[in-house]
């Protein structure tokens, strides 16, 4: 059997991706995407990548997916989607990139500072 395996993260989540030709099937840590997710605007997110190069009923997508939040989780998972996808077929990449979803979003939680309650957050000032 045929499988294309890719590598998504955003945050500090990581998705593991297994796309295999099939009937549209999602599972995410054993369980559906829909169950897994629990909010559509998540799931859509994750169907992003699949909408627009028109697979969304041509591929099986098996996830395991760790660290982070709900929403991260659904970046990484669309990001590991999306390169597993170009490795399915190479033609699709002009379209991905066109929709931005090749590009791993950068954004992480600042470290805590010494000294201070929070990263950006000061102790209260007192001159006296």
């Amino acid at each position: 059997m045929q499988y294309f395996d890719a590598v998504g993260r955003r945050k500090n989540a990581v998705a593991r991706v297994r796309l295999t030709p099939g009937t549209g099937k999602r599972t995410a840590n054993g369980r559906t995407m829909k169950n897994y997710l629990s909010r559509e605007t998540l799931e859509m997110v994750v169907e992003q990548p699949l909408n627009i190069v028109n697979l969304s009923d041509k591929v099986d997508i098996k996830v395991n997916v760790n660290g982070g939040g709900l929403s991260g989780q659904a970046g990484a998972i669309r990001h590991g989607i999306s390169r597993a996808l170009i490795k399915y077929d190479e033609e699709l990449r002009s379209a991905l990139k066109k929709g931005g979803f090749l590009t791993r979003d950068p954004r992480m939680v600042e470290r805590k500072k010494p000294g201070q309650p929070k990263a950006r957050k000061r102790f209260q000032f007192s001159k006296r």
